[in-house]
């Protein structure tokens, strides 16, 4: 195809601003007028018209639109070996043909084959060479065998849920791309120094709900497969955007191990806290304290009602469900106490675990009925981390077992970053700052309540 002027500048243009890389582009957000102007003659190029000519070409040439040899394939090959060019044209100063490069101590050195996967299927590129060896290609570097793309494919497949190799099988039957599992196992593990920058962020000073849990993971432990606990802290901010916090994993969940995260919490830069929601850990609420002395311990009411059905018959769960819903629904304290005792001379006898449960967990339910309704929908359950440990249960069942501690955090601080929207692909809400997160229902009603609840420790 022969090549106008202005189609001629247009590619020198797009491969200019491909060497630059994306740092140039994101320098840079609003389009100017030479910028509108070239991707107006770039239109030009992949007009309908030139499409249906290409693909009439490669229809008639038996070529087919993917794959291996494709036709994607080819214009991949042309573009990366025109930007590569055009690199090396940058590196030497001076173009092909052009007499300046006499005497200039460095000139073309012919070229070299290479084969890169691409998301168009494997392509076998001639890449440029000078005579002193010092070119050094930013397109293609040097030992680079993937597109960045392609790696951006390999996060995204591992962050869902599959292995190394069913990567490996998806990759090859898709795209033709031969991989081994070791190389995926390479591209993740370029997420290990993120994780850590992750895990040492430092924090806002004030959230005014936290949730805890954690899930169980099945981890090599010393010639054994053992279930250890991987903690979860949630956050709520000011803006009711929820935020993991972090992720610790140890041999079991525990009160002890619980208050070191809380202290590493406050180093980071918690200062305070006005609610903490969790499952009702025994010890938990001392840890609390020990951290945050004004925090107010929470047990998440669904984990009681969970707990108070598992101790009686399919066939009575109505009738308990319907008895003990006075006690939670209650205006106040002294409300849900004479509605417990109602419920003890009606099923004390027969369900006495069930009274106990509750009275057991008194003094972390009953914060509950202090707080405005609004308050409440916010507060009564811990489902805004379970819904996370679902979504994690879901990436991490495909696997047997994690062979140690760091292949368990590299899958779980994938899969987290991928659920609140921080993915590579992720499309949650965006932020001011530039941050994605999830919301929380009603949290503006739930905002005023807080506010006139907590006063001065709420910063607005």
């Amino acid at each position: 195809m022969n090549e106008t002027p202005d189609e001629t500048t247009a590619a020198d243009g797009a491969m200019a601003q491909a060497a630059e890389g994306p740092a140039a582009a994101s320098a840079a957000p609003e389009v100017s007028g030479g910028q509108a102007a070239a991707a107006g003659r770039l239109a030009g190029l992949v007009s309908p018209e030139a499409v249906d000519r290409m693909l009439a070409d490669a229809q008639a040439a038996g070529v087919p639109l993917d794959g291996a040899g494709g036709l994607l394939a080819q214009m991949n090959k042309a573009v990366l070996e025109r930007a590569l060019g055009a690199e090396l044209d940058d590196h030497l100063g001076y173009v092909k043909g052009d007499p300046a490069g006499n005497g200039s101590g460095n000139s073309r050195n012919g070229h070299y084959g290479k084969t890169v996967t691409t998301t168009a299927g494997p392509v076998r590129i001639a890449v440029p060479r000078d005579r002193n060896g010092s070119f050094e290609p930013k397109i293609v570097a040097k030992g680079a065998r993937r597109l960045g793309q392609v790696d951006d494919m390999i996060l995204s497949l591992y962050a869902r849920g599959m292995t190394t190799r069913d990567i490996q099988a998806h990759l090859a039957e898709v795209y033709g791309a031969e991989v081994s599992p070791a190389l995926v196992s390479r591209v993740t593990d370029v997420v290990a120094e993120e994780i850590t920058v992750w895990q040492t962020r430092p924090l806002d000073a004030v959230y005014p709900i936290l949730y805890i849990d954690a899930l169980v993971v099945k981890v090599r432990d010393g010639g054994a497969v053992d279930n250890k606990a991987a903690h979860l802290v949630i956050g709520v901010d000011t803006d009711g955007f929820k935020h993991v916090l972090g992720i610790w994993i140890a041999a079991a969940e525990g009160a002890r191990f619980w208050a070191g995260v809380l202290a590493e919490l406050r180093n980071r830069g918690v200062k305070d806290v006005l609610i903490v929601c969790c499952d009702g850990l025994s010890g938990l609420p001392d840890a609390v304290e020990a951290t945050w002395p004004k925090a107010i311990v929470q047990t998440c009411v669904i984990h009681l009602i969970r707990a108070s059905m598992r101790l009686i018959s399919y066939n009575d769960r109505k009738k308990l469900a319907a008895a003990l819903r006075p006690v939670y629904t209650a205006v106040n304290e002294a409300a849900a106490r004479s509605a417990l005792e109602q419920l003890r001379r009606d099923y004390g006898r027969k369900c006495p675990g069930l009274v106990a449960t509750w009275e057991r967990s008194w003094d972390q339910f009953t914060p509950f009925l202090q707080f405005d309704p609004a308050i409440r929908k916010v507060i009564y359950t811990t489902n805004a981390i379970e819904s996370i440990n679902f979504q994690l249960r879901k990436i991490i069942k495909n696997r047997g077992h994690f062979p140690d501690d760091d292949a368990a955090m590299k899958l779980l601080y994938l899969g987290i970053r991928n659920i609140t929207g921080r993915h590579i692909d992720g499309d949650g809400l965006t932020r001011e700052r530039g941050e994605r997160g999830t919301g929380t229902y009603g949290w503006k009603q739930a905002l005023n309540a807080l506010a006139v609840r907590f006063g001065d420790r709420l910063p607005l």
